[in-house]
């Protein structure tokens, strides 16, 4: 667990950016609900006759006057793409980063085996899109609590949870990415985040681009979807798993393969 620790003490900084910039934000936007509530009924109105706009973002289908409704879309999109933004950037350089800091021949040398070096890493991963996860989870129930309205526990807890799992299959891809690369590359994790958001986006929009949604983890985040059917879609959550899956053994495939310089 020796690389694991390393691994956290290197990624304290940018963990605790990250979770302050989006705990702020997040936050911020809930305690804003109290003072924008009485003036839902007219954004309400307003966001229903944007057309395509109103649709990419699912809120026709959500009342800005409820908590929950404001949630899904304002706290959902700091959520969705803070939290994607995270995750890329914790897995992408992270098998890469040995070959560009020029550490790989310190590391190799070591009686640690490559697969050792792998899950070491992406445990390390994993520990850090879980606590942000948690503490966000926490911030945005305590916020809830602050303002005085009741907390759409299930919905919340369901939303949170389907971002988790986007974090998870975004992390996964590029952990796989992650392996092929020498020098690391931030701009292929943020842009494969963008990428999939828009995606989605493009998806809501277009029927005849609906099939996209099994290819963007941000198909089953659709906070418009999960408070109007209370789950999420296990077909897109199943399809997202294989995706994470299938970039972690690609990792193993490659990395305990790879020539390192």
């Amino acid at each position: 667990m020796t690389l694991v620790k390393h691994e956290l003490r290197q990624g304290k900084t940018s963990f605790l950016i990250w979770t302050a910039s989006i705990g702020f934000l997040l936050a911020t936007c809930i305690f804003l609900f109290p003072e924008m509530k009485g003036q839902m009924e007219g954004v309400n109105d307003m966001f229903s006759s944007m057309g395509s706009f109103t649709e990419a973002f699912g809120m026709d289908r959500l009342n800005f006057g409820t908590l929950i409704g404001f949630y899904a879309v304002e706290c959902g999109n700091i959520l969705g793409l803070g939290g994607a933004f995270y995750a890329a950037l914790c897995a992408v350089g992270i098998l890469s980063k040995e070959e560009k800091d020029k550490t790989a021949e310190f590391l190799l040398t070591h009686p640690v085996s490559r697969k050792r070096i792998i899950t070491e890493k992406l445990l390390a991963v994993l520990i850090q899109i879980t606590a942000i996860n948690l503490i966000i989870y926490a911030l945005a129930v305590g916020s809830i609590a602050a303002i005085g309205e009741s907390i759409p526990l299930k919905e919340i807890s369901l939303m949170h949870l389907a971002y988790y799992l986007l974090q998870l299959e975004l992390a996964g891809i590029c952990f796989g990415i992650s392996a092929f690369l020498r020098k690391g590359s931030v701009g292929i994790g943020l842009g494969i985040a963008v990428m999939m958001y828009f995606l989605n986006l493009i998806a809501n929009i277009a029927d005849v681009a609906e099939f996209l949604k099994y290819i963007t983890p941000f198909g089953y985040c659709e906070g418009a979807d999960i408070v109007s059917t209370g789950s999420l879609d296990c077909t897109l959550v199943t399809i997202g798993a294989v995706i994470s899956i299938s970039g972690i053994i690609v990792s193993y495939l490659k990395f305990t393969k790879k020539d390192i310089h």
